[in-house]
């Protein structure tokens, strides 16, 4: 299974989720049903379903990460940040609707993302609850993609620092709510959170060699902006063919990471290559 093939699910459950009626219910669903990879909820049916779940058991978890993911891309397009105005191949939010929009529908993503969290919906055991929301808050909040993006936006800092936070935390968090629903403490769970680990990078890494060489009409954004806003990241810094090397390296890492699984893990393996050779 490929992330591509989990979309219709993913969506669906998300579409549940959503609100509906008025501007800011609009703009919701526009930013978090847009065309996409859904590569974070992913991540997390994959483990969970490594683990011995059912989707059903790990989807509302699965759809609070992609939530938070959605919020993060509407803020990182206002124009005080990173000012696009094309995402997943449509107008970003703050240029179909407004930017004051934008600030509310990112807020408002957000705070459903814990909502859905702390339902018992999502878990009977409340403490695992708090274990999820605990979770993904510091994915989300300044020990993870909101210091990353400061670093990314300041250029401060070793650039596989920057990137584990602002792209890696999240991934991370993917994977962390599928254990913490199994309960897992074991040397599954280090083996998945290394993997995890190699995967942010290589996203990272994969998505700063497909703004150097792929265009606005494949991307469904802006190509060519982080060289054009002299961002420091691998390709910047090193080339692409550097780059590249490091993302093959992170591939074979990641796939090693899971060698304890057997078969069982293939999926998680192939979505590294995956990763690495997404042309968008």
């Amino acid at each position: 299974m490929t992330p591509t093939l989990v979309t219709a699910e993913v969506d669906a459950a998300l579409e549940a989720l959503l609100p509906t009626g008025g501007r800011l219910a609009e703009a919701m669903r526009y930013a978090a049903l847009a065309p996409g990879k859904r590569l974070r909820p992913f991540l997390t049916l994959e483990t969970g379903q490594l683990l011995g779940f059912k989707a059903r058991d790990v989807m509302r978890a699965a759809c609070a990460v992609e939530l938070i993911h959605a919020y993060s891309l509407v803020h990182d397009d206002l124009p005080c940040m990173d000012d696009d105005d094309l995402r997943r191949g449509r107008p970003t939010v703050h240029r179909q609707f407004d930017e004051a929009t934008a600030v509310l529908t990112g807020d408002a993503l957000q705070s459903l993302a814990f909502e859905v969290l702390a339902d018992p919906l999502t878990h009977a055991d409340g403490a695992v609850r708090a274990d999820l929301t605990l979770c993904l808050a510091r994915a989300a909040g300044a020990g993870g993609m909101a210091s990353g993006q400061m670093l990314d936006l300041r250029g401060e800092g070793p650039i596989e620092a920057m990137q584990a936070l602002k792209t890696g935390a999240l991934i991370g968090a993917a994977v962390e709510v599928a254990l913490i629903i199994g309960q897992v403490a074991d040397r599954r769970r280090e083996a998945l959170m290394a993997y995890a680990a190699d995967l942010g990078l290589l996203f990272q890494i994969a998505d700063d060699i497909l703004d150097a060489e792929g265009t606005t009409e494949t991307l469904g954004k802006a190509a060519g902006k982080d060289s054009g806003a002299g961002k420091a990241n691998l390709v910047t810094r090193q080339g692409v063919e550097a780059a590249r090397r490091r993302g093959e390296d992170l591939v074979k890492s990641a796939k090693a990471r899971l060698d304890l699984f057997g078969e069982a893990a293939s999926s998680l393996q192939n979505a590294a290559d995956f990763v690495l050779h997404r042309r968008s």
